[in-house]
């Protein structure tokens, strides 16, 4: 199992961007997906998460991303709109407690996908 990226690229301010993530291999339930986003001499954040509950932000996209998910297709979504310079950065996907199936035998275990860089520049 593993989570696959992709949608990042180059934009200029004030443009969209739209992020996916899928989980490969069988699965059978994830707990909770969201992006993390990196920036160099910064702490990662968490940008987004959707779980049970309501989908949750980092102050500083609320009202500009907007996280989705299916659940049939094991992806998750991170639609990035009016980008800002500051939202540079590499974006990585996470997934928590997701069970799977290998070799007839359940397995849960958290995975974390490599990045994609997004560059927000004019």
């Amino acid at each position: 199992v593993q989570l696959v990226e992709s949608g990042g690229g180059l934009v200029q301010p004030g443009g969209s961007l739209r992020l996916s993530c899928e989980a490969s291999g069988t699965i059978v339930s994830i707990l909770d997906m969201g992006w993390h986003r990196h920036v160099p001499g910064k702490q990662r954040e968490v940008v987004a998460s959707i779980g049970r509950g309501a989908p949750k932000y980092v102050d500083s996209v609320k009202g500009r991303f907007t996280i989705s998910r299916d659940n049939a297709k094991n992806t998750v979504y991170l639609q990035m709109d009016s980008l800002k310079l500051e939202d540079t950065g590499v974006y990585s996907c996470y997934a928590d407690s997701v069970t799977y199936v290998e070799r007839m035998q359940y397995y849960t275990r958290d995975l974390r996908g490599q990045g994609t860089q997004v560059t927000v520049s004019s």
